[in-house]
């Protein structure tokens, strides 16, 4: 992909957040939903989708394997190829910062008749993805990567693909996703084991499109399909995505606000967990499911907070958000302890390093540890921070600014648009002074 150039944006400090807020369509869901959609038999018809970097990468791969893909106003319409129409693209398969494209796609493509290459951006090519090559390999895939376990990812097609009892090593929704996507197409029964449970987006769709899925007490068992069913599918507003704006009104004085139609995965609602044991107001209202999700409106109001130890059964449910939780760690009273996460060393940037490092720019004490960090609570004071064109990274310390005494500086922010497009145009609207700088 080409490669965007820096942007970087200066926040004033201060404001207030009040009234509903419209958050876009869930990331993770967005994917899946599109993968099974292409396979699937039929016309899928895809609302709320996504329309972020991320993605649009996905759905870019997809077309190139010959899937019709199509935009009908707000809404996705795919039609569907079956389980075996995809067809070899005619070069590499580029996912530019998308880790859980090239994860899911490497299942997907395991099992394909032809070959293929998965590459990204100068990110995606620093992460480790021997985790999925490894456990694919177990089930007779040919494929690999460099002896960093990085990508490229080499896929030789034309195996047959066995089914394989395997435990997660991992708490990874991106590798459970990959291995169940991969078992649809082995023989026999494919069982993983789950050490942590994770998201369980794949499966809950897995079954909105046809396919049986077994659950029992943190195993998970697919067998080979005989076909997936197209459906409507509505996807809900992104709950990592809401989380800046949730920790946006809770650091915010007078702030009161609706975050509409947001999905409340059981797998994804620790972050609601902490911040409601540091203290933030956090209530839901109107809960409904919408296509095999749960979803529900949340509302919250500013109010003091106070520092915790985050319990080890929220990490792996909340690792998304921890970029936004430090930034009301920081505006807590006391300390904030978080271990179990040497998952963020391994995102989009190293970020137990990006946030240590921005927080001590804005003038909180911050230390770092190998699977987390300790945020003791103060005054922001302002300053320039590096987002190592992390998106979550950048959006976090945005949101800092509503607490700040000086402006903060944010850099290399470009990529906010890989999950939530629209992000400073909304931030803006609800109040807050934020001003591009030129590189």
């Amino acid at each position: 992909m080409t490669p965007v150039a820096p942007v970087n944006y200066r926040v004033k400090p201060g404001g207030t957040l009040r009234g509903r807020i419209p958050v876009p369509g869930d990331k993770s869901i967005s994917h899946r939903a599109l993968i099974l959609g292409a396979i699937a038999n039929g016309e899928t018809r895809i609302t709320g989708f996504l329309q972020g970097e991320d993605t649009l990468a996905t759905m870019s791969a997809l077309r190139a394997m010959g899937v019709n893909i199509v935009q009908d106003k707000d809404d996705v319409i795919i039609h569907g190829v079956g389980l075996h129409g995809l067809t070899a693209p005619a070069t590499a398969i580029d996912l530019g910062n998308s880790g859980t494209s090239a994860r899911l796609m490497a299942g997907l493509l395991a099992a394909q008749n032809f070959d293929s290459r998965i590459v990204g951006d100068a990110s995606l090519m620093k992460r480790p993805m021997r985790r999925i090559v490894e456990p694919l390999q177990q089930m007779n895939a040919d494929i690999s990567c460099t002896r960093a376990g990085k990508l490229p990812l080499i896929i030789h097609g034309g195996r047959r693909l066995q089914g394989m009892d395997y435990t997660l090593p991992v708490a990874s929704a991106q590798l459970k996703s990959c291995l169940l996507l991969a078992g649809l197409y082995a023989n026999g029964t494919t069982c993983l084991h789950e050490p942590v449970p994770t998201r369980d987006h794949t499966e809950r769709m897995l079954q909105q499109f046809g396919c049986p899925i077994e659950k029992n007490n943190g195993t998970i068992c697919i067998s080979s399909s005989n076909g997936l069913n197209a459906q409507n599918i509505s996807i809900p507003a992104d709950i990592s995505s809401a989380a800046f704006f949730m920790v946006g009104a809770a650091i915010a004085g007078g702030s009161d606000i609706t975050l509409a139609k947001v999905g409340i995965n059981p797998h994804r609602v620790a972050v609601i967990r902490i911040l409601q044991q540091m203290g933030a107001g956090i209530t839901l209202a109107n809960q409904r499911e919408l296509s095999g999700e749960p979803v529900a409106d949340i509302r919250i109001k500013a109010g003091p907070l106070t520092g915790i130890e985050i319990p080890l059964e929220c990490v792996p449910s909340a690792i998304d958000e921890f970029p936004a939780i430090m930034i009301a760690a920081a505006c807590a009273k006391g300390t904030t302890e978080l271990h179990g996460a040497s998952e963020l060393r391994v995102k989009e940037s190293d970020r137990i390093q990006a946030v240590t490092e921005g927080l001590r720019a804005v003038g909180i004490t911050a230390v770092a540890y190998d699977d987390g960090m300790q945020v003791t609570g103060g005054s922001i004071l302002g300053g320039r921070v590096n987002s190592y064109t992390d998106h979550r990274i950048a959006m976090a310390f945005i949101m800092a600014g509503l607490a700040s005494k000086q402006p903060i500086m944010v850099q290399d922010c470009a990529n906010i648009n890989t999950s939530f497009p629209g992000f400073i145009d909304l931030a803006r609207t609800c109040g807050m002074d934020i001003q591009q700088l030129t590189a």
